[in-house]
């Protein structure tokens, strides 16, 4: 008797199925679900141990590959700017429906969850940091005193800053580089293979972080908060209607095409809250998708310190949310003062453990508004994490195809065929660049 294959389920199936009985734990077992968060920190900490390796060579070999070095400052000028203007109308958008929705009217600023007074000191411990965070701290920061210290604490910005001068040192090298760039190609292979087994413990992570938040939290929370997630979900999609699909038009990218396309990182990024698990994945599609290594390698990683999309609107939105609670009523002037503060102080502070948090703390304190209010939102924060991680995750890939464009570099073939020929690319591999070097 025949009995037909079975086709192993997608990755975006199983991440779903991991969230379904993730929430269905928690909920009917919360107990159960809180005892299995470590499998959830191990999920992450497999993640997080490929990532500098990861980012190092794809970087290396996307700027010393080209053979040049007079593209990279032009490059890295036009990234920052994009990162500016995707910016600006993200604190506004945020502002706006604080503004008109008014989610802090009518919840008692008293109702302080246990976790929020325990988290609320280590969260204003780092405050200091953020508050007399300048420029020239975000310029001095990025420069790291060890690389091996900078890989150990996971800070991508000091990575970049290495990999790209680590490269310019191969290309004034020429032909004596050629064996350290071999070796970078292949370790950028094996990095590459790294993530797809990594992936597979993907689900159960997945599972492991839903059911330990519903576990902890209840899923009745939501309805207490409901006002607060939904206003920043609404500005959410917002920004990426208004912003992120407009740069794609002006770009010449189908966004419902580059959605399809990144599903995977997205699904992860939302369910885990962790942008940190959707990077190499999403470094990878977006390469197959038709943005050169070159633009991905440098664009992604950076935009993880200066293009935090999601965290920037929530953060905006939540300054307001806490005045409100506490009656307090801002300004105009007083609110665009917050923006001007806002646009700097988002900006290179992403190595800060639960750097939105601590933004938000730093703006409370920096206004005089009531520091207890981050106390407030932690209660319902990692579900409001989940959304601005996971267009956080957008706004980079997003960044990376109109960054490319801009650079005429963008590949519309490989676009055209994402998604036809994932049977053929699992079965070839990846395609191995080119590594030209000046003689």
């Amino acid at each position: 008797m025949y009995l037909p294959q079975l086709k192993k389920p997608s990755l975006v199936v199983q991440v779903l199925a991991g969230m379904i009985l993730g929430i269905a734990l928690g909920h009917f077992w919360p107990e159960i679900g809180v005892q299995i968060k470590p499998l959830s920190d191990v999920f992450l900490r497999m993640i997080k141990m490929l990532i500098a390796p990861l980012i190092f060579a794809t970087l290396v070999i996307g700027i010393a590959g080209t053979g040049s070095h007079k593209n990279l400052g032009r490059l890295g000028a036009k990234t920052l700017i994009y990162f500016e203007l995707a910016t600006i109308p993200a604190l506004i958008i945020g502002m706006v429906i604080a503004n008109l929705l008014r989610p802090g009217d009518g919840i008692d600023m008293k109702t302080l969850s246990a976790k929020g007074v325990e988290q609320l000191g280590s969260i204003t411990g780092n405050m200091a940091a953020v508050q007399h965070h300048t420029l020239w701290d975000t310029v001095v920061n990025m420069v790291p005193t060890s690389v091996v210290e900078a890989m150990a604490k996971g800070d991508i910005l000091q990575l970049v800053v290495f990999s790209v001068f680590f490269a310019l040192a191969i290309l004034s090298a020429g032909e004596k580089a050629r064996p350290v760039m071999n070796g970078l190609q292949s370790l950028s292979e094996i990095m590459f293979e790294f993530v797809n087994k990594v992936m597979a413990f993907a689900p159960m992570g997945v599972m492991a972080a839903i059911a330990a938040t519903v576990g902890e939290n209840g899923l009745s929370i939501l309805l207490v908060y409901a006002k607060l997630v939904g206003s920043l979900y609404l500005a959410l999609a917002i920004f990426v209607l208004l912003v992120l699909c407009s740069a794609c038009t002006i770009a010449r990218i189908p966004f419902v095409r580059l959605m399809k396309a990144i599903k995977e990182p997205f699904l992860l990024a939302f369910s885990t809250a962790s942008s940190e698990s959707a990077l190499p994945k999403a470094m990878e599609i977006m390469e197959r998708f038709g943005v050169p290594k070159s633009v991905v390698s440098f664009v992604i990683p950076t935009g993880y310190s200066f293009n935090l999309d999601g965290s920037t609107l929530y953060v905006a939105l939540a300054a307001l949310f806490v005045a409100q609670m506490a009656h307090i009523e801002m300004s105009l002037q007083q609110q665009v003062l917050m923006l001007l503060t806002l646009i700097l102080t988002t900006k290179g502070v992403a190595a800060v453990p639960k750097a939105s948090l601590v933004v938000l703390a730093a703006t409370l304190s920096a206004f005089n508004l009531p520091m207890e209010g981050v106390a407030v939102i932690l209660g319902v924060d990692h579900f409001l994490d989940m959304g601005r991680t996971s267009i956080n995750l957008v706004g980079n890939c997003v960044a990376s195809a109109v960054v490319a464009r801009w650079e005429g570099v963008f590949d519309d073939q490989k676009m055209e065929v994402f998604g036809t020929d994932d049977e053929v690319f699992e079965e070839e591999g990846r395609e191995s660049l080119p590594i030209p070097l000046p003689v």
